[in-house]
């Protein structure tokens, strides 16, 4: 599956700022580490995956450099710019903002 359909427009961002904010990661990494902490519920295609890195690493918020993998094999490896981590604050300040705006409107009573 590329993009959860239930997936905010946006949000891939700021997942993989966030997931990268942890520690630094491979493309396979970074997808299976989405996987792993949301339960199995968010999955992210190659195809979706690797243009969201390549944008993040345009703007700046990432950075990338070749390194031998866990099977020594050459792989890209991901990490967070200052500039990346001050753009994961700001995310997740609107995205806290919007969920708690849905949130309220979810749980209106109905009459």
């Amino acid at each position: 599956m590329s993009k959860p359909p239930d997936l905010v427009q946006g949000t891939l961002d700021l997942l993989l700022l966030k997931i990268l904010a942890l520690e630094p990661l491979n493309g396979f990494a970074v997808s299976l580490r989405l996987k792993q902490i949301s339960g199995d519920v968010l999955r992210v295609s190659d195809g979706s995956l690797y243009p969201a890195l390549h944008k993040l690493e345009q703007e700046g918020w990432i950075r990338a450099e070749w390194r031998p993998s866990e099977n020594n094999r050459r792989a890209k490896y991901y990490s967070l710019t200052r500039l990346g981590r001050r753009q994961l604050e700001r995310e997740a300040r609107d995205w806290d903002r919007l969920s708690a705006a849905i949130a309220q409107v979810v749980r209106l009573k109905e009459a």
